[in-house]
């Protein structure tokens, strides 16, 4: 069935297991964890169960009130104005996530000095931080290179998802130190910049690393779509463009050749404006595919289009002195995957040769 549909079904088998769980046992909690699909599915299986009982998703999609930080909500379903039994109860809910949520944190900050006094008596190899971008749609690619690198090299990965806050995370880690390599493989949060979707990190999209001068990959993951919510949110200008409803949170328009070109300007203006040391910064342009449902005769393939974004990179990048890759292979392939992979450890000894 079509991804929409899968959840859909899920959702019912998933609400009809938890309300059972509740009738049949003593349940005191539930607690989720998800991309887009992930917290659609949980939020709609979580409105089955009772008010009170507590509730906690951890998404990626989180509402605009968290930004890029790690701020969790509690809905109070009923007004601060008084009390009564349903208020108490949530806010003694809150109180024990918070003092549950501090006593693991104060532990796992002992944990990190232990580990840390360990490794500096032990002289061991230092680990790679790495920042990889993924979407649902680049997943296969993710995937693949995440059990590459972690099989070949010492290394410790984080996964942003491309969701605009995903996007702004990445950049905030880069700019506090906290990243020494980034595989910007997923970009689609230019597209939504650019054309008005609802997944943009903003204008400075692509900078920090650029800045940075770090080991720097950066794909076109993803640029074939702007992301809306549920249907009837995508504006009216758009309505009769190729529409897919991803899941009941999100439905993607297909980008236009035009908008391929303005995604590849957006790209090339950055790198020759923000990078720093060019020879850490490469650019790959898989032209078999730049997602899941942009390949050969999947919903999202246009080949003109996804050709005009990486022709404009290329022509644009010509004797900046970045190294473009172009490759023939769609972005989810494995091979494809391990190369890129590749290519970015092996950046990461020139680096520290320079800082040495």
């Amino acid at each position: 069935m079509p991804r929409n549909e899968v959840i859909t079904y899920m959702t019912q088998c998933a609400t009809s297991c938890i309300q059972h769980l509740i009738r049949t046992s003593p349940v005191h909690g539930i607690l989720g964890a998800g991309g887009s699909g992930g917290t659609s599915l949980i939020s709609a299986v979580m409105r089955s169960a009772p008010l009170g009982m507590p509730k906690l998703i951890v998404s990626t999609v989180a509402s605009s009130v968290e930004g890029e930080s790690d701020i969790a909500t509690m809905y109070s379903v009923v007004d601060i104005a008084g009390t009564n039994a349903l208020l108490r109860t949530i806010l003694r809910n809150a109180a024990g996530a918070m003092l549950g949520m501090s006593c693991a944190y104060e532990m796992e900050l002992k944990s990190l000095e232990e580990k840390k006094a360990m490794e500096k008596g032990k002289g061991e190899e230092r680990v790679t931080r790495i920042g990889i971008t993924m979407f649902g749609v680049t997943t296969p690619c993710v995937t693949a290179i995440s059990k590459h690198l972690r099989e070949k090299y010492p290394v410790e990965i984080y996964v942003f998802h491309a969701t605009g806050h995903g996007g702004k995370a990445l950049e905030r880690m880069i700019a506090e130190g906290k990243l020494d390599a980034v595989l910007d493989l997923t970009t689609t949060e230019i597209c939504d910049h650019l054309f008005g979707g609802n997944m943009s990190a903003g204008p400075t999209r692509l900078e920090a690393a650029l800045r940075a001068g770090i080991p720097n990959i950066i794909s076109i993951g993803a640029t074939d779509m702007v992301n809306f919510g549920t249907r009837g949110t995508v504006p009216g200008e758009y309505r009769e463009r190729n529409l897919l409803e991803h899941n009941s949170l999100v439905t993607l328009m297909r980008t236009t050749k035009e908008e391929c070109v303005a995604v590849g300007e957006f790209i090339v203006e950055k790198i020759k404006r923000f990078a720093k040391e060019k020879e850490m910064v490469e650019v790959w342009l898989p032209s078999g595919g730049v997602s899941v449902i942009s390949t050969l005769g999947a919903v999202f393939e246009d080949k003109q289009a996804d050709a005009a974004l990486v022709e404009t990179v290329r022509k644009g990048l010509d004797g900046v002195g970045v190294r473009v890759v172009l490759d023939k292979r769609h972005i989810n392939d494995e091979e494809f995957a391990r190369d890129i992979a590749d290519s970015l450890m092996a950046l990461v000894p020139k680096k520290g040769a320079e800082i040495e």
